[in-house]
């Protein structure tokens, strides 16, 4: 049991930490470890496990991008125009899939994460941004694009960085605030996106004690113990460290755990 609750604090760290130096939630780590936690446990069946893993990464952003957002919002460096613009489309995007979600199986949900993390990895690695359009994106834009970001988010367990900061940076918003808009955009992810796995998940036979829905109480409960203290901490290391390069060592971190998960799904 101890070892379970050092291995929920450890997850608070690396998703606070992460969620304020580089914009990403957390949940690019959070889900892989929760999986490993899970099988560690032993208690619940694989059908709903990624399920789990994914709806109660995305409790867990409810606390980190509340304080990652704030400690961004302090430096000037969240454009609250983008967080107008992109919220209802998010909210509903994030609603869809969440709700979607329990039609695909915990296999179908695994290897929707694992294309993705490959996909993410290849950006950061390759710094393949889009150039800026030179022009800002218009409502039904605005509306399309957060609409994108909500549901691929939803299946993923991401705060939506990982897609929000490109289309900033496309937008002509710079890396700074393009990572801290990304913070206070994916508190939007997190509510709707845990409202939704937990009316979705409602009633699960297969689902362990300490439930609500798909979401793990003590899971969520543990990991944002740590990740609201150090959220701050990565938002403040983000004007100060070479971000560009840390992406690039995060994408490395993120091929070996693709390729682990790639491992466990065949085996």
């Amino acid at each position: 049991m101890l070892l379970i609750v050092a291995l929920y604090l450890a997850c608070g760290v690396a998703a606070g930490f992460l969620a304020g130096l580089l914009g990403i939630g957390g949940g690019l780590v959070v889900v892989p470890l929760l999986m490993l936690i899970f099988s560690v446990q032993a208690v619940m069946s694989p059908d709903v496990a990624m399920h789990v893993a994914v709806a109660t990464s995305l409790s867990c952003i409810l606390f980190t991008a509340v304080s990652s957002a704030r400690a961004h919002a302090r430096r000037g460096s969240v454009s609250w125009h983008y967080v107008r613009g992109l919220a209802p489309g998010i909210v509903a995007g994030t609603l869809l899939g969440s709700f979607g979600a329990r039609c695909i199986s915990g296999f179908g949900l695994r290897a929707f994460f694992v294309v993705f993390l490959l996909c993410i990895a290849t950006q950061m690695l390759l710094d393949l941004y889009p150039k800026a359009s030179g022009r800002t994106p218009k409502a039904p834009a605005l509306a399309g694009a957060g609409l994108l970001i909500g549901g691929v988010s939803s299946l993923v367990g991401l705060g939506g960085g990982s897609l929000t900061v490109p289309f900033l940076r496309w937008s002509g918003v710079d890396l700074h605030k393009a990572v801290g808009t990304s913070s206070a955009v994916g508190w939007f992810i997190a509510v709707a996106g845990t409202l939704g796995f937990v009316a979705s998940g409602w009633g699960d036979p297969l689902l362990p004690d300490w439930s609500l829905g798909y979401v793990s109480v003590p899971a969520t409960l543990g990991i944002a113990c740590t990740s609201v203290f150090f959220a701050p901490v990565g938002a403040r290391l983000s004007h100060a460290l070479p971000v560009s390069s840390l992406r690039k060592v995060f994408a490395v971190f993120l091929y070996i755990t693709a390729a682990n998960m790639i491992w466990g799904m065949i085996h």
